[in-house]
């Protein structure tokens, strides 16, 4: 499942490459994958419009765009663009097997399988969302609409203003495990099962453990550890373990760096005990070393 890491790679990588894009026109394959809109209300509302920038917000892919004199988030008569000036959204969550994909003409036809939704720029380029199990989703938003939706998110852990004690505040503040804590995408917004996994490793924590119970210099550690490994998987592009692709179609290189995610039943990094796997905390898969992590 693309998480901050691979979603911000994706969004970084748009952004050079389709900034300032027209599109010309828009193809729904797939609607079930649309969310407060329908495929005619879609193309009546992205056909002339621009892309004027892609960027990132939790597991999200934002592609603002600009408006055209006719265009419309509801197929009616209301602009892209709102009372107050700032520009509609195009708004994708990938979810588990989800990906945007640009295409210059040289993607192979076996790439192009699973296209829910296809944006066609002036320039003859295209841009797909491809989904295999269609989970992820493509929603129209008003720029008010998704100032709403954005705002139920929690911070952004790479933020620069989120302390040390903010944090803290943040995860103690709840009795749950802390694996849990850091997913909870109202508290902390992009972690999922892997990050989540590999920065309770780096810093030690047993992923059962109950929230509160952390120290102030554990939940610093725990924060150092988090941005260490999301900017280090940001630096290589991402996870690919079965489905995730970056833009371009190519797969993210962290996987080698793993330390713990995947590797149950392994040799711990650090102090060479086999590893951990279970399902016990959240359903998901937990990997830790229960000699080093308490």
């Amino acid at each position: 499942m693309p998480e901050l890491p691979e979603t911000e790679t994706i969004a970084r990588d748009l952004d050079a490459l389709v900034h300032h894009a027209s599109i010309v026109a828009v193809h729904v394959k797939r609607a079930d994958v649309l969310r407060e809109t329908d495929a005619s209300a879609l193309a009546s509302a992205l056909t002339g419009t621009r892309i004027t920038r892609v960027w990132r917000r939790a597991k999200l892919i934002v592609l603002d765009l600009a408006s055209s004199q006719h265009a419309s988030l509801d197929g009616a008569a209301a602009p892209l663009v709102s009372r107050s000036g700032a520009a509609g959204h195009l708004v994708v969550q990938p979810r588990f097997t989800g990906g945007l994909l640009l295409d210059d003409g040289s993607i192979s036809v076996s790439e192009l399988n699973y296209v829910a939704v296809t944006l066609t720029f002036a320039d003859g380029r295209a841009l797909h969302y491809r989904d295999v199990r269609r989970l992820g989703t493509v929603a129209l938003m008003s720029a008010e609409r998704f100032a709403q939706y954005s705002g139920a998110l929690g911070i952004e852990p790479l933020d620069p203003t989120l302390t040390d004690a903010e944090f803290s505040a943040l995860v103690r503040a709840s009795r749950r495990p802390i694996k849990i804590v850091l997913m909870d995408q109202r508290r902390l917004a992009g972690v999922g099962n892997i990050y989540a996994n590999e920065a309770l490793w780096r810093a030690g924590i047993d992923p059962s453990r109950e929230s509160d119970t952390l120290s102030a210099n554990e939940s610093t550690a725990l924060l150092s550890s988090l941005r260490e490994v999301l900017l280090a998987s940001i630096a290589a592009r991402g996870t690919s373990f079965r489905d995730y692709r970056d833009a371009r179609g190519e797969r993210g290189a962290f996987v080698a760096q793993l330390a713990a995610y995947g590797r149950g039943g392994q040799p711990c990094l650090r102090c060479q005990r086999r590893l951990v796997a279970t399902h016990a905390i959240d359903g998901r898969g937990t990997v830790f070393c229960a000699t080093c992590q308490r």
